[in-house]
């Protein structure tokens, strides 16, 4: 490993990292940093990331997607020899300002607002690249789709509790969330 271990994983212990995992973060173009932080966050939920390197491997397409760009990004950091570093993320920045007005500009943004444009953007952009014939449910109308890999990953239950000071009664709600929820 020698010359290509970094001086953290010198100060921490080569050791310490788990095998097979990068930690990179990513550069800042002028309030990025919304972006950023979601997409390192996307990057270490492992079935969303495997999904994202799978589609990279399958697709030898030349149109470029935001998920293309996150794919090669995704793959840019699988890839490293070292563990550790950071990578600018270029591609993927340029492509999302081309795709979003509102994150074509250097002002703040909000990463919640990112994280739920760029899943329904995936979702979408995997909905436009399936065959005709697998688009719609069996024996559904045609606003009816077969659920992606977007929707396995994202979609469950969400429980809010709320406990009272006084009498610590617990209320509980439960929202199932079939898909992501959309802005």
């Amino acid at each position: 490993m020698g010359a290509n271990i970094s001086q953290l994983e010198r100060d921490i212990g080569a050791d310490q990292f788990p095998p097979n995992e990068h930690y990179f973060g990513l550069v800042n173009f002028g309030n990025t940093c919304y972006s950023n932080s979601v997409l390192q966050a996307l990057y270490f939920c492992k079935p969303f990331r495997d999904k994202v390197l799978e589609y990279k491997a399958r697709n030898k397409r030349t149109k470029e997607t935001l998920l293309s760009c996150l794919a090669d990004l995704f793959h840019s950091i699988a890839t490293q020899k070292k563990k550790v570093g950071s990578i600018a993320p270029k591609k993927f920045i340029a492509r999302l300002r081309k795709e979003k007005e509102e994150f074509d500009n250097y002002m703040q943004q909000d990463a919640h607002e990112f994280l739920n444009f760029l899943i329904n953007h995936i979702n979408e952009i995997i909905l436009a690249e399936r065959p005709q014939n697998n688009k719609n449910k069996v024996g559904e109308g045609e606003g009816s789709q077969e659920p992606t890999w977007v929707h396995e990953i994202f979609q469950g239950i969400l429980t809010s509790e709320t406990r009272c000071l006084n009498c610590e009664t617990v209320s509980s709600v439960f929202l199932k969330i079939k898909f992501y929820y959309a802005m």
